[in-house]
């Protein structure tokens, strides 16, 4: 007996689904906007999100978790620009909150005086006020809160 073509393509759609969950972690927005690009509409989205919850293939927390580390270990994103990304993505302030502590704070602090001092020393501004406010803007627009960017900045390039 053959299967109609609703039926095969809805199988389509669950391989890619699944492949594209299984490749890296994802939100639900994400995955959510995937289904509608592969012609997935309405209660069908739903039952394929609730199916990819309940057999483990997605989990905002998990992604959340993936999402805030990998974020600032490699491209040294800082707390600001990550909650954000996340707010964006949909995430509950729950998984945001778990997300963000996965990273460390001695790790946080050490990878924005590294950032600070290498960017510091590629500079080629002769003042030093000038240079002092460079440093800042380029680490504050990196994601890291203000306040610390600039405790770090009088300690790396004195007045």
């Amino acid at each position: 007996m053959q299967k109609s073509g609703k039926q095969r393509s809805t199988n389509d759609i669950r391989q890619k689904i699944y492949a594209f969950c299984a490749y890296q972690e994802r939100s639900h927005q994400e995955v959510k906007s995937k289904l509608f690009d592969l012609g997935l509409y309405g209660d069908d989205v739903d039952e394929m999100l609730a199916q990819l919850i309940t057999e483990g293939y997605l989990n905002e927390e998990r992604f959340a978790k993936a999402f805030a580390g990998g974020k600032f270990r490699i491209k040294h994103w800082g707390r600001v620009k990550i909650q954000h990304e996340l707010e964006s993505r949909g995430l509950t302030k729950g998984c945001i909150r778990s997300g963000m502590l996965e990273i460390d704070e001695d790790d946080y602090v050490k990878a924005l005086r590294k950032l600070i001092k290498s960017k510091a020393i590629i500079m080629k501004e002769p003042h030093v006020l000038t240079k002092r406010n460079k440093l800042a803007r380029f680490a504050i627009t990196k994601g890291f809160e203000s306040e610390l960017v600039w405790k770090i900045v009088d300690e790396i390039v004195k007045r």
